[in-house]
């Protein structure tokens, strides 16, 4: 009797056991999706053909000066054109990753290598949003910064988890509000700076365990890193807004894809970005976790 109630409290157990461990599963799938694809890129003939495996046919790729390449033809040919990516190799090495609930999006930052063109311009940093295809996992928009020379950590950081795995769903009006939704949290992002300034929205718009990308040898790790990057300016010369997005079904995990235009603009362009959005639940405020 004993030992048959001890084999159904087991039973009862294993999923609730294997439920919580799916997250931190599901991202190291991602993560040595990511390894795997800079092991091949490493083998390549030129860096342009190691690195165009990982972009999906809908990527989308801000390019400062030009707006987006949209498709992966026209990032592909974004890189083609650049004189870092004619000869020698490429490699990266991911030191963060996030997940959503659903397990179907997710997205990796970390260090990249170039052994041609400029030296000055060889050691870079990038930030990656995948999404999971039949044929696995592919970026589908992506980022790299020249690193700006001193020492920087490459030790692996915390990940980005949610606190439970969801089935994914296909649900089109699910999915319309929670597009919404990411697009409003933009919205709201560059309204609240009108009026408090980028320095004190940035602080009030990120998780305490975001992480920015621009400028310096590394990245800005955790809230007050960043907010110290922005200087007291009061309300910004700038705004911006969502344009297109990704989003997983969980309603958890998001990257919101624009333009940032000065508010002076008369020829109507403006720099091109995008920022990932993370929530602990489809009914909490969305923030953002890496930019």
């Amino acid at each position: 009797m004993l030992r048959t109630l001890l084999l159904v409290f087991a039973l009862i157990a294993a999923p609730a056991f294997a439920k919580a461990t799916a997250p931190e599963a599901a991202l190291e799938g991602l993560l040595t999706a990511d390894r795997n694809f800079s092991a091949n890129a490493a083998k390549a003939t030129t860096p342009l053909a190691g690195l165009s495996p990982i972009f999906d046919e809908a990527a989308v790729m801000p390019v400062p000066g030009k707006g987006h390449a949209i498709g992966r033809e026209a990032v592909v040919a974004t890189f083609g054109a650049s004189p870092s990516y004619k000869d020698g190799t490429i490699s990266w090495t991911p030191i963060r990753g996030g997940i959503s609930a659903d397990g179907t999006q997710g997205f990796t930052e970390g260090f990249l290598n170039l052994t041609g063109g400029d030296p000055a311009r060889r050691a870079r940093k990038y930030l990656a949003y995948w999404i999971k295809r039949p044929e696995g996992w592919r970026v589908v928009t992506y980022r790299q910064e020249v690193r700006e020379p001193g020492e920087a950590s490459q030790d692996m950081l915390a990940p980005s988890l949610p606190a439970k795995s969801v089935k994914p769903v296909e649900d089109a009006a699910v999915m319309a509000r929670y597009t919404q939704s990411l697009a409003a949290a933009e919205k709201s992002f560059s309204d609240r700076a009108q009026i408090v300034g980028t320095r004190a929205a940035f602080g009030e718009f990120g998780r305490q365990d975001a992480v920015h990308m621009y400028g310096g040898p590394g990245f800005h790790v955790g809230l007050p890193a960043i907010v110290e990057t922005f200087k007291e300016e009061g309300p910004a010369k700038i705004h911006w807004g969502t344009e297109r997005s990704f989003v997983a079904s969980s309603g958890d995990l998001g990257v919101s894809i624009g333009t940032i235009f000065q508010h002076d603009s008369k020829d109507g362009k403006g720099f091109p970005f995008f920022t990932i959005w993370r929530r602990d639940a489809p009914d909490q405020p969305w923030r953002y976790v890496a930019e």
